[in-house]
């Protein structure tokens, strides 16, 4: 039973990254969460039109809302093309939303979209990054951190 590949363990296909986020945030825990969307905007997506940038995770009564993800509209599309920029409706268990939420209220941190991608059903999942935002020298320091790691793999790439 131990060798049994489940569908979790199959690789996922990223559509979309969010990469500003983790140079803006600090990632504490990363959720997975369904979103809902239109046909057209779901073929958007596997073609790899949309954007994370400035995208941010609000709550309204009691549900979870994507804001600022823009999905590009599908040119194949018929005459009813949704707004790029709507809120999206995410999908999650009631008490993981209880559980981000109080996070969210207690600790002062954000909900960030990290990343869009097609699970191994075939479903478009968001991962959603409970974040506490960086100050200046933190933005600093992972200049640095990256900066010193592109000059030692270019070293060792030269030897």
């Amino acid at each position: 039973m131990a060798n049994n590949k489940n569908s979790k363990d199959e690789p996922r296909k990223v559509s979309i990254s969010n990469r500003r986020a983790r140079f803006d945030f600090e990632i504490v825990d990363r959720f997975e969460a369904g979103v809902q969307l239109s046909g057209s905007e779901a073929k958007s997506l596997r073609n790899g039109g949309g954007s994370l940038v400035d995208a941010y995770a609000m709550e309204r009564k009691g549900q979870l809302y994507i804001v600022g993800m823009h999905i590009t509209p599908y040119d194949k599309a018929g005459y009813e093309r949704p707004d790029p920029y709507r809120e999206r409706k995410l999908l999650m268990h009631r008490r993981e939303i209880d559980k981000l939420l109080g996070q969210v209220a207690t600790k002062g941190m954000t909900l960030v979209p990290t990343r869009v991608y097609f699970n191994a059903r075939g479903w478009a999942k968001v991962e959603v990054g409970l974040a506490r935002g960086k100050k200046q020298y933190d933005k600093r320091e992972s200049i640095k951190k990256r900066d010193q790691e592109r000059d030692i793999a270019r070293d060792f790439k030269t030897r």
